[in-house]
């Protein structure tokens, strides 16, 4: 019972409900987007420190043999906590969309509709598809396709949420109205530096640990592997890369009107 209880099907949307009772007592100036969007925003906190710490467990616990050593946590994570969260995060993904373009005064959004979704599908595609091919994709692939081998691989895509905390962490600052300050400034710094190593550096680093296994070079790595194996790969890249480039834009924007 109680590791149903502390499944993320409970424990995400009840971590969510509870900072939103909670947070209008505290900021009783905000309005509902205001509070759906920090309520988001610090669950993504806590779950991505969840990941991150499963992550660093995994993978220092298969350092050893990248392919054949194994840990618990890397399928009983994804079952209990992974999904979970991917699924509530449409959800809440969607809540924080419909409630901004309420307070916006959008005629469509005075209650929810096949419309209002359907604007939020087109707006976030990119974001809705990503979560979409981590369910379909990485919960089969860690389960049922790797015949209990890469748990040090799976440890490592878990480590992709370590830049999540300060990516959340800033959208909180500037909902304070604290976006001028140098916590702020110090941590955009930092969404770059994470988001860089932890998702589009990663992913090199794997292939490399991939032939240092198998003693064969990081250039002829992508020939051992199967084609859906590079595909699977580039597919969660090249997302990642875009979403790195856009922050870039905005961190140079943020500096030009700083200077």
């Amino acid at each position: 019972m109680l590791q149903v209880l502390l499944s993320g099907a409970v424990l995400f949307p009840g971590l969510f409900l509870a900072f939103r009772g909670i947070l209008p007592c505290v900021f009783k100036l905000w309005s509902d987007a205001d509070v759906v969007l920090v309520s988001e925003r610090l669950v993504s906190f806590i779950h991505a420190v969840m990941a991150t710490t499963a992550g660093v467990i995994i993978v220092s616990s298969c350092w050893g043999n990248v392919i054949n050593d194994r840990n618990w946590l890397a399928p009983h994570f994804v079952i209990w906590y992974g999904v979970p969260y991917m699924t509530y995060d449409i959800f809440a993904m969607y809540l924080s969309h419909y409630h901004r373009f309420q307070v916006k005064g959008h005629e469509e959004y005075k209650q929810h509709s096949l419309r209002t979704i359907n604007s939020f599908v087109r707006r976030e595609f990119l974001l809705v598809l990503h979560h979409i091919a981590l369910l379909t994709i990485l919960l089969p692939v860690t389960l049922f396709f790797r015949d209990d081998q890469g748990d040090f691989f799976i440890g490592c895509l878990f480590l992709t949420e370590v830049s999540t905390p300060f990516v959340s962490l800033g959208k909180i600052l500037i909902q304070l109205g604290l976006q001028d300050c140098w916590l702020h400034k110090a941590n955009g710094g930092m969404v770059l530096l994470t988001f860089f190593m932890c998702r589009i550096a990663l992913f090199p680093f794997m292939y490399w640990m991939f032939g240092c296994h198998y003693n064969i070079p990081f250039y002829s790595v992508p020939f051992h592997l199967s084609l859906s194996t590079n595909v699977g790969n580039f597919c969660i890249l090249a997302p990642q890369v875009y979403w790195f480039i856009l922050l870039c834009r905005k961190g140079y924007r943020l500096y030009q009107r700083s200077q």
